[in-house]
């Protein structure tokens, strides 16, 4: 039976993935293989940025906050997953789900404005390579990447406490996770208010976020065709392809979960939708940008031959 009273109820039911048995053992054990080669992917990067000087530069300390970033995230959403699949009890208390909810907010206005800023070092790089190194010198590098968890932070601080506010008609979810405009759909009222803030400041950070992004791969783009060398043009390309998948795959996501219109959501569009940027995303990020880069391969190849002849010397 759904609550009908129009409280803030004590907890929700999440319905998850699927109800059919099998496609539940099927998505826990992909979930769950997915969960563990993300975790492997972003902290085997995360190692090898930190003991490689090589790869203190600010491309890859920007990758290391974004590594941080998918740690975070999909740690926020994929155990809850995990746990409700096998779980004949699909409740979440009131506390979890706004904690979820809280840090899910987070974490996505952080990675939207990260990668922005990905692309401005990489504009930087390419454009002003003269400049480089002064224009992405270390304090600018670090205001730059406070900037996306203090936008994130003020963002879900405004979002969390419009949302609970609602009076909820109804307790059950046809999701796997706590997320917002689903929640607005719960609501016993015309959430109007919430839908334009969440419209406002989903245009504000995805939307700026995309157009400054987009602007900053018109002029590397304009660069790199000028380029006389193929092997030149082929090199500096290379570096930013892996990127351009990213912003792809995560604002495209991102801007249909968010910025759509109420009378276009479906259950199976937004639980699609989800699972790709809370669970597939994160583990992508570190294949994309670590495994692919000769420099990462390189580090890590050298890590390996340091162990073996540690190894030797030991014998």
């Amino acid at each position: 039976m759904e609550n009908s009273s129009q409280t803030l109820p004590s907890q929700f039911f999440l319905l998850g993935l699927s109800t059919v048995p099998h496609l539940q053992v099927i998505g826990f054990l992909v979930i769950m293989t997915i969960y563990i080669i993300t975790l492997i992917g972003n902290f085997l990067f995360l190692f090898t940025m930190r003991i490689s000087p090589t790869l203190h530069t600010p491309m890859y300390f920007f990758l290391s906050n974004l590594s941080l970033i998918d740690i975070f995230l999909s740690s926020t959403i994929v155990p809850v997953i995990l746990i409700n699949t096998v779980s004949t009890n699909k409740s979440i208390p009131l506390g979890s789900c706004i904690f979820q909810m809280f840090f899910a907010l987070i974490l996505g206005a952080a990675e939207c404005i990260l990668l922005s800023i990905m692309a401005y070092d990489r504009f930087v790089a390419i454009c002003k390579p003269l400049r480089y190194s002064s224009i992405m010198n270390t304090r600018f590098c670090i205001i730059l990447a406070i900037i996306p968890w203090t936008i994130g932070f003020i963002d879900s601080c405004i979002q969390i406490p419009l949302t609970f506010s609602l009076p909820f008609c109804r307790t059950h979810v046809n999701h796997f996770h706590c997320e917002m405009p689903l929640f607005l759909r719960l609501s016993c009222i015309d959430p109007w208010l919430n839908e334009v803030a969440m419209y406002v400041a989903a245009g504000l950070i995805v939307l700026c976020s995309f157009f400054l992004t987009l602007i900053s791969y018109v002029f590397i783009i304009s660069t790199i065709v000028r380029i006389r060398s193929s092997h030149g043009r082929y090199a500096v390309f290379s570096t930013c392809a892996s990127h351009l998948t990213v912003v792809i795959l995560f604002y495209g996501t991102i801007m249909s979960t968010y910025l759509r219109p109420p009378s276009f959501h479906s259950v199976e569009t937004d639980r699609s939708l989800s699972v790709l940027y809370t669970v597939v995303i994160p583990m992508l990020n570190p294949i994309i940008y670590s495994i692919r880069n000769k420099d990462v391969k390189n580090c890590i190849m050298n890590i390996k031959k340091q162990v073996k002849l540690s190894q030797n010397i030991l014998i």
